[in-house]
């Protein structure tokens, strides 16, 4: 798909929720870094003047009824028809003149995801220490779980390529959605690009729709649904090896007790130890038996994505 005068179509999704006093700005500096792009802002129940705003500035405002920043994005995903997306907060935190760096290796089809990362250059007033640990945390180990080694799997800042939007699938509903996106990238081989760029300060009076505690549940909850689907064998091994440790422990106990007087005394912990490793086995089991089967759908999925580029 390209525009008439043969130049690649590019959209700016803007997710919103209440954005009045920044989503004029964040419209009007992508206009000027990015004149060729169409801006989307995407109204998920907004009670205050942000599609007004929006549409004054000369955005296309889209309605979309189901709450969650993730419902947003699939909506997005779903609707907009481009060749290159970029996605973006519509609260002014990030700098809109790094779009074309955010463009670029999706341009030269060096990456499929580019992602601004926001770690490196910030404030304590607009990266709390908690939320910082947060993402520290879950960079961790989605890193351990995929062997990978990005810097920030939570930005709301990235590009896309037309193939990843139309074949990458989203179901997280909340802001655990961008962690979803890099996790999905990495399982389905897609290549990632990241670059440093400074995070701003809401301005005063624009108030934050995260929730530290609640969200950072949904966002670990996330990634055990996706290691547990996607990375069996890690997850379920993982679960053998404690429960195995937990087993071997409690079973030396009742080893040594049985040599001493050729009798078990401390029945309960003999029952503790055979039941973990029981249940060691059987994770192990689980495991392998999930993981063939993963691995069996990747190669169809990659089967299927190879015919639907040769047609």
């Amino acid at each position: 798909m390209t525009s008439r005068d043969n130049q690649p179509k590019i959209a700016v999704l803007i997710p919103c929720l209440n954005e009045e006093l920044t989503i004029g700005k964040v419209i009007q500096d992508f206009q000027q870094h990015l004149p060729e792009a169409e801006i989307y802002v995407f109204d998920n129940n907004c009670t205050d003047r942000t599609p007004n705003i929006a549409r004054e500035a000369g955005a296309i405002v889209v309605e979309e009824k189901r709450p969650g920043k993730g419902n947003v994005v699939s909506a997005m995903f779903r609707k907009i028809e481009a060749d290159y997306y970029i996605m973006v907060d519509g609260d002014d935190t990030y700098p809109a003149e790094y779009a074309q760096q955010l463009l670029a290796p999706l341009f030269s089809g060096d990456a499929d995801m580019t992602v601004a990362t926001r770690l490196s250059e910030y404030t304590e007033e607009s990266f709390r220490p908690l939320h910082v640990f947060g993402n520290n945390l879950v960079r961790f180990l989605v890193n351990w779980i995929f062997h990978s080694n990005l810097n920030d799997v939570m930005s709301g800042y990235r590009g896309f390529t037309q193939e990843f939007v139309k074949t990458v699938p989203t179901l997280s509903p909340g802001f655990e959605i961008e962690t979803e996106l890099t996790i999905r990238a990495l399982d389905y081989g897609m290549t990632i690009s990241e670059f440093t760029v400074p995070y701003r300060e809401r301005p005063e009076g624009s108030e934050s729709k995260l929730h530290t505690y609640r969200d950072g549940y949904r966002v670990l909850s996330q990634i055990v649904s996706i290691a547990k689907a996607y990375k069996p064998f890690t997850f379920f091994g993982s679960l053998g090896l404690f429960f195995g440790f937990i087993g071997f422990l409690t079973g030396v106990e009742v080893i040594v007790d049985f040599l001493e007087d050729d009798y078990v005394n401390k029945v309960p912990t003999a029952i503790l130890s055979s039941g973990c490793m029981l249940l060691s086995f059987g994770s192990f089991g689980v495991g392998i038996v999930l993981n063939t089967i993963s691995y069996r759908f990747k190669e169809l999925r990659r089967m299927l994505q190879s015919i639907s580029r040769s047609q």
